[in-house]
């Protein structure tokens, strides 16, 4: 039987994406399949970041396209291109950002401003352009998780530059005003101190901002949540059931202004003794189970309480660059890549590609 495309369409619909559950074909992943002889090569295409697990996608489709008759060389190439997807009706875009990540919570000291730092430091470390927002106005905690010290340069006077680190920009209030300076501002203030920050901002091609949002599902989070224009939100709990009360309030806020929830991201999870590796589930066990349960959300991971993520983030080089090999990093990139393939699955922005029609007089 010759060798046809037909053949190798058949074989690429026997292999499933791990991260997306679906084959190459109908994901219309496989691209410029083509045959030379013996010799077969194939382009795959993801919507999502995934350098961490590259050479597992090139594994499994070479496997099954050498399995085919006739096949004695196969070429298979891996990349990623991330689209924008649609936001709130009524919200003006951000320009040089594709997609915009809100990580919230209910309540304070759940983890949730460790895990948006770790987040980006994932995305970026799995091939995208990331930046990060500190949305937190009262309490801004970015600048010392990332290690950033210094104030943003401004070419204008109008516009600010991000700061960098670790391959991820970054802007916080706290580049702007003194350690110790405590913001004792209203609301309209706040949120017009952040809409500031995200629009005066000179982003630079970015594939996902991450924003991290303040505490709470009050009037401030509301009006945040309806003016920043959000492709997708991931909730932060922990299983504590007091914990879950707000989170629950917190996924309903984002329900409320028409904002996808990506997902929920357990974080104290199980605590294991570093001195006799004894496990406890200090908070509760398999209540951000029973919340995805609840709400047809999907569980995106579930974190450990581990003493070294603390350590790691106080002194500004979090996890996922600290220890980027280590499991818990592995448990930040999954989460990532979960994020973005639940966002690849959402509605694309064509906003772009429409033309601007203009009236004059001639």
């Amino acid at each position: 039987m010759p060798l046809t495309e037909s053949l190798v369409q058949d074989a690429l619909r026997s292999v499933i994406d791990p991260n997306t559950g679906k084959d190459f074909i109908s994901s219309k992943s496989a691209r410029q399949i083509t045959i030379a002889g013996s010799h077969v090569s194939v382009e795959i295409l993801l919507d999502y970041p995934a350098n961490s697990i590259l050479g597992e996608i090139r594994d499994l489709v070479t496997q099954a396209l050498a399995a085919l008759p006739g096949v004695e060389n196969v070429t298979v190439g891996v990349t990623s291109r991330i689209v924008s997807h649609e936001v709130q009706r009524g919200v003006q875009l951000i320009p040089n950002v594709k997609n915009i990540i809100a990580v919230a919570s209910g309540k304070g000291g759940v983890g949730k401003s460790t895990t948006a730092v770790n987040l980006a430091l994932a995305l970026a470390a799995e091939g995208a352009r990331v930046g990060i927002l500190d949305a937190d106005i009262y309490g801004p905690s970015q600048p010392q998780m990332l290690g950033i010290s210094g104030k943003p340069e401004s070419a204008d006077g109008k516009s600010m530059e991000p700061l960098e680190r670790y391959g991820v920009q970054a802007m916080s209030i706290g580049f702007l005003v003194d350690i110790d300076t405590p913001m004792v501002w209203r609301g309209p203030m706040v949120v017009g101190a952040l809409e500031q920050l995200l629009r005066d901002t000179r982003w630079k091609d970015l594939d996902y901002l991450v924003v991290d949002l303040p505490p709470g599902t009050g009037d401030i989070q509301l009006t945040l949540a309806q003016k920043v224009p959000v492709t997708g939100a991931i909730i932060v709990t922990t299983p504590q059931d007091i914990a879950l009360l707000d989170a629950r309030k917190g996924l309903k806020m984002f329900e409320k202004v028409g904002i996808p929830i990506l997902g929920i991201v357990e974080n104290m999870s199980t605590h294991i003794c570093s001195q006799c590796g004894h496990e406890e589930h200090i908070f509760g066990s398999g209540g951000a189970a029973r919340m995805c349960a609840d709400y047809d959300v999907e569980l995106l991971g579930s974190l450990p309480l581990d003493i070294r993520i603390r350590e790691e983030t106080d002194s500004g080089k979090p996890t996922v660059v600290a220890d980027p090999a280590g499991q818990v990093a592995g448990i930040y990139k999954s989460i990532a890549r979960r994020a973005a393939v639940k966002l690849a699955n959402l509605r694309q922005d064509h906003s772009s590609k429409f033309p601007n029609i203009v009236i004059q007089n001639t």
